[in-house]
């Protein structure tokens, strides 16, 4: 094996060594000082007016989450976790791990109480669902047995009412035909 290293190489090798030991004039930076003003200048008032709203943007969308997980749940106590969420950023974010353990707590009690653990607005839904054609009988039949249980427990609202003779009315209609 040749262990010669051709001239050219050679050659290139030194200028590379040659080109490290000169000195090079110092600077502080890759800008010149002009530009390195005026990029300082820009990068403070970013850092004063955009860092502080992304921030507070930021604690905002953290504090709104038990909220949106409890309407996305249809938890009946969502209006209760919401005002927790409000008093949260009031009080420095303490009380935010209790809207957030709430949200996805299952209201047992609740249901025991008035017979239901969903909100309202999940009747309201389910309801526009149902007006659509975009609920199946299983849902329906479903949606017949939870307004059974919340009527066990007292009067039903109105609109929880009109609801269910509707139900039971087309029902009545499948069956008949």
């Amino acid at each position: 094996m040749n262990s010669r290293i051709s001239v050219p190489v050679a050659l290139a090798v030194v200028a590379a060594v040659v080109a490290l030991g000169l000195p090079v004039p110092a600077s502080a930076s890759f800008l010149p000082p002009e530009m390195m003003d005026s990029a300082a200048k820009y990068i403070a008032w970013f850092v004063i007016i955009v860092v502080p709203i992304g921030v507070i943007v930021l604690f905002w969308m953290v504090h709104v989450l038990p909220e949106k997980i409890a309407h996305k749940r249809h938890h009946p106590q969502r209006d209760a976790i919401q005002v927790l969420c409000l008093l949260s950023l009031v009080f420095g974010g303490l009380l935010w791990p209790l809207a957030w353990l709430w949200a996805f707590t299952k209201p047992v009690m609740h249901r025991a109480a008035y017979g239901t653990d969903k909100h309202d607005d999940y009747y309201a839904e389910m309801a526009g669902k149902h007006e659509a054609g975009a609920l199946t009988d299983e849902e329906r039949l479903h949606l017949l047995e939870d307004l059974a249980a919340i009527e066990s427990k007292g009067p039903l609202p109105a609109s929880l009412r009109r609801m269910q003779q509707r139900l039971i009315g087309e029902a009545g209609k499948r069956e008949a035909a």
